[in-house]
């Protein structure tokens, strides 16, 4: 059996830079990686099969609907049975990469299953990403944006800048680690909706990428510079996200909050572990109802040749 971490991706600020004539829209955001995420063990079977359970399993479909079956297909059409079992410790439909993580996590665990006698010898060389030319790569995501635009970045669940819709990644290797708190106060907002109630698609991309900071503080005031174009309409659509945000704010420690990707998860950002833990109970006594986690964000294992 193989295990693989779906890790939850946060969106450090996210910039939307111009809209596509398929609708698409055009993006400019910088992503790290969470510490935490679903769990997902994966064997070999007789038929490809999906169980769920774990905190946040209800409503999680089990169907070809599920980005793990989908991803599945995509390695493997109707080749080699697969038994796939999901612990969900994510909320759904929040804005942290969810099901795109479960996606890429399914990927990577079917090339780890069947090794070299992979037929789908991409694949393969995408578990070590810096033996893939910028061709390689460029086909590789191209493969499974397929499966939803943050697959391709979820897929080496490394701190990269996105461009593009999503496919186009640059690998950070010197970010400094970052200290968190994640908060969803129990509502899914829809990501089209969202993308529907932007009042401006034209905007200015991100800065050049930093990586020379004195510090955890100083490295926070630059993102502090920096913002999530979504922000905005996701508060319009469900107001209790800017709730959140006032709750994050106002913790003690807090140096910024923001929300990541589409909502309704939220991010405080901290100085240390112990200001993020004691932020974390704070938030949790006052709503039990709400998914609060305290967590690490961020990795540095090395950059990619084409970015």
């Amino acid at each position: 059996m193989i295990t693989e971490r779906a890790q939850a991706k946060i969106n450090l600020a996210l910039h939307i830079t111009g809209q596509r004539e398929d609708g698409y829209h055009l993006l400019d955001s910088l992503v790290v990686f969470a510490d935490i995420g679903d769990r997902l063990d994966i064997a070999k079977a007789g038929i490809t099969s999906l169980m769920i359970d774990g905190p946040q399993a209800t409503g999680v479909p089990q169907d070809m609907s599920n980005s793990i079956m989908k991803a599945a297909e995509l390695f493997l059409p109707q080749e080699r049975g697969t038994a796939f079992t999901l612990t969900k410790n994510l909320p759904s439909a929040a804005g942290i990469g969810g099901g795109s993580a479960d996606a890429a996590a399914a990927l990577r665990g079917l090339i780890r299953l069947w090794g070299d006698k992979s037929p789908k010898q991409l694949f393969l060389k995408g578990l070590q990403p810096d033996r893939l030319s910028a061709e390689d790569f460029q086909a590789l995501s191209d493969k499974v944006k397929a499966l939803g635009a943050d697959v391709p970045v979820c897929l080496f669940s490394r701190t990269a800048r996105m461009h593009g819709i999503g496919e186009k990644l640059s690998f950070i290797d010197s970010m400094p680690p970052l200290r968190a708190v994640l908060v969803n106060p129990g509502v899914s907002v829809s990501t089209p909706e969202v993308f529907k109630a932007i009042a401006r698609k034209e905007n200015e991309g991100l800065p050049d990428t930093r990586t020379d900071f004195a510090d955890v503080g100083d490295y926070i005031a630059w993102l502090g510079s920096l913002r999530n174009d979504m922000e905005n309409a996701a508060c319009q659509i469900a107001p209790v996200i800017s709730y959140a945000l006032s709750q994050l704010e106002q913790s003690a420690g807090c140096q910024l909050a923001r929300m990541s990707g589409s909502g309704a998860t939220c991010f405080g950002l901290y100085l240390d572990a112990k200001s993020a833990g004691e932020a974390a109970k704070a938030i949790s006594a006052t709503h039990p109802s709400w998914w609060v986690k305290a967590c690490r964000l961020g990795t540095a294992r090395g950059t990619h040749p084409n970015g």
